[in-house]
């Protein structure tokens, strides 16, 4: 017997006929014993449509509100499926993010699983049922939905996952898995058939846009193997998981990532004295708004002034604005630009560690294209540039054909 859970996205269930193909797959692959919880995305661009539905209201933020339509979306899915179920003769039950148990953080729009308390799910397992629970979504313990944020529905599955002790997390997506860079950038990009937790952790963090963070980071803390592969195939995809369970070729470097929601702001003249930096960050924090590539720089030791770099994602640029204008207003600070025009590549891999020329070749290779580098950060596993955004696809393409092209 195992016990699984499958989590299909929105392009899988745009259509009645996709969720009836989803009923078949399952069902094929289904053994007698076996216990299965689905977790749904809504239905192709139902989310898109929702917030353009709201966006002829009101230009304004409402983050309740908007969590309060958006979880409508895979309200929708979850019920249509356990309906496609029952048609094909198997005993179904649809919950959403609420009835599963997931409790989150109140930051709308991007809360944060807190806890899950399965037991209602386990039970409906129990009794004979193939359970379907909704995506990016949960509520908080004063009883608010919240939307998790871009690609919340891996969340919300490695999370139930990891919650009712599941043997795996397939993650059925348009992709048939993990590779190398995105195959719309580079065409030879190279699938892999197993990647770290760490490794991909940080492609996802960089750009990737194949699996969520969070949905990587609660993989690993409950040690639950991931499978990302295809709803449109039947060939095996990419495993997440601790380890490598085999012997695989190691390249230097895994992958290289990009990532153009991006937007750099530097604060201007900011007072070099104790506190200034910390205010800064605190209150974007306090607005969940994510930071990144921090530098500071003082002009001149004697002047008493410093400029501080950072990048959010693009969307939250608006947000940004408020928050630092509200601090210009009570502390001394020349000016804050914000520009919306760059991008991130990035090379990740375990296998870098202890080999310095790979920075070499990766600066190398912005130079040799006329790519200038604004911003360099580093960890263990990767390496991450600040470019212009229209550089990014040419530079991810020749470092990809730098080192993955040469056997």
């Amino acid at each position: 017997m195992a016990l699984i859970v499958k989590k299909f996205g929105g392009s899988s269930v745009a259509t009645p006929d996709k969720m009836r193909a989803i009923v078949r797959r399952v069902l094929k692959d289904m053994k007698e014993e076996d216990k299965i919880v689905l977790v749904v995305s809504a239905m192709g661009d139902t989310t898109d449509e929702l917030v353009s539905l709201a966006g002829q209201i009101t230009s304004k933020p409402y983050g309740r509100e908007m969590d309060m339509l958006l979880s409508t979306g895979e309200q929708i899915s979850i019920a249509l499926m356990a309906m496609a179920f029952k048609e094909a003769g198997r005993k179904s039950v649809s919950f959403t993010g609420a009835q599963a148990g997931i409790v989150t953080s109140d930051a709308f729009n991007k809360g944060r699983i807190l806890e899950i308390n399965a037991q209602r799910v386990i039970n409906a397992l129990d009794e004979g049922n193939i359970v379907i629970v909704a995506g990016f979504q949960g509520m908080t313990d004063g009883g608010d939905i919240t939307t998790l944020g871009r690609g919340g529905s891996d969340t919300t599955a490695v999370a139930v996952a990891g919650a009712i002790h599941a043997d795996a997390c397939e993650i059925y997506t348009d992709v048939d898995g993990i590779y190398t860079s995105d195959p719309r950038v580079v065409p030879d990009a190279k699938k892999m058939e197993e990647i770290t937790y760490g490794e991909m952790l940080e492609m996802a963090k960089l750009g990737a846009g194949v699996m969520q963070p969070r949905a990587v980071e609660m993989g690993s803390r409950f040690n639950v193997p991931i499978h990302v592969r295809s709803t449109f195939a039947e060939t095996e995809g990419t495993m997440i998981q601790e380890d490598y369970s085999m012997e695989v070729k190691q390249y230097l470097i895994r992958g290289v990532a990009e990532d153009k929601n991006v937007a750099k702001v530097t604060v201007l003249g900011v007072p070099n004295k104790p506190g200034h930096a910390y205010r800064i960050f605190a209150e974007l924090a306090d607005r969940n708004i994510d930071v990144d590539m921090i530098v500071q720089s003082v002009r001149v030791a004697n002047e008493g002034v410093t400029d501080i770099t950072f990048t959010v994602s693009r969307d939250d640029s608006a947000l940004v604005c408020d928050v630092l204008g509200d601090i210009r207003r009570d502390m001394d600070i020349e000016d804050i630009l914000i520009d919306e025009k760059m991008g991130k590549v990035s090379v990740v891999g375990a296998g870098m560690a202890g080999h310095p020329g790979i920075a070499a070749s990766m600066f190398g290779l912005m130079g040799d294209n006329g790519i200038n580098i604004e911003i360099i950060s580093t960890s263990e596993i990767s390496i991450t540039c600040l470019i212009g955004e229209e550089h990014v696809d040419k530079a991810v393409r020749a470092i990809h054909a730098h080192f993955f092209d040469q056997d």
